[in-house]
Order: C-alpha cells, then structure tokens, then sequence
C-alpha cells in the first residue's frame, strides 16, 4: 500500500506545482489579461478538487504504513475544503467589487496555503520514499 500512496503522493505534488508555477504563468504570458484571469477563475475549482481527491486518497493509502503523513495528507484535503468554499469566493467577490488591496491580501494568503501544500506534500514524498 505504500507503493500506492508514494504514487498519489507524488502526482498530487507534482500536480499542484504543475499547476501554480506553469499553468497559470503560461495562461498570464500567452493571453490578455482578463481573458487569462476569467480562465484562471474557472479551473481554479477544478484544481481545488484535483487537490481534494488526491490528497484525500493519499491519507488513505498511507494511514496504514504512515499515520503521520496520512495525518499531514487529511490536513491538505481539510484546508483545501475551506480555500475551495470560502477563500476562493472571496477573492472572486473582491475582484468582482474592484477591490484591490482586498483581493491582494486574500489572493496572497491563497498562494501562500499552496505554497504550504506543496512543502507538505515533497515532505510526505520523502517519508513515504524513506520507508
């Protein structure tokens, strides 16, 4: 079973850094603004899923070999419930209401809880890797 939790362990990082260091840049450098931020708008609930899932199916396969990272694991999905249902929707209602420095705080406070997400998954990466 630790085989299959170091797999979704893995592509759930490997997904989130995908997806906050390539996706969004090449959306930002290859459209318009407003048309990269409406398509941003759009996956970001797709990403939050994504995150929610694997994450969650990760704890799983590892609670039995790893109840730690399972533990760092169910975090992930449980923080990630919250950013999908509460702060992506207040970063959208400030961006829809032109309000700048809102949406910077809340938008900051969003990359920062991935950044925490993906340090939390590279580390459960390494325990799982390290046995």
């Amino acid at each position: 079973m630790i085989t299959y939790a170091l797999l979704v362990t893995s592509l759930l990082f490997g997904g989130m850094t995908l997806y906050s260091f390539a996706f969004a840049a090449f959306l930002f450098s290859s459209l318009p603004a407003d048309t990269a931020s409406a398509l941003i708008r759009k996956a970001f609930p797709h990403f939050y899923i994504f995150v929610l899932v694997t994450s969650a199916i990760a704890a799983v396969t590892s609670f039995s070999s790893d109840p730690i990272s399972a533990v760092i694991l169910v975090s992930i999905s449980v923080t990630t419930i919250l950013a999908r249902q509460v702060l992506m929707p207040m970063i959208n209602a400030a961006t829809d209401a032109k309000q700048k420095q809102r949406f910077n705080a809340l938008h900051g406070a969003s990359v920062m809880l991935t950044l925490v997400h993906i340090g939390a998954a590279a580390y459960v990466v390494v325990r799982l890797a390290n046995g």
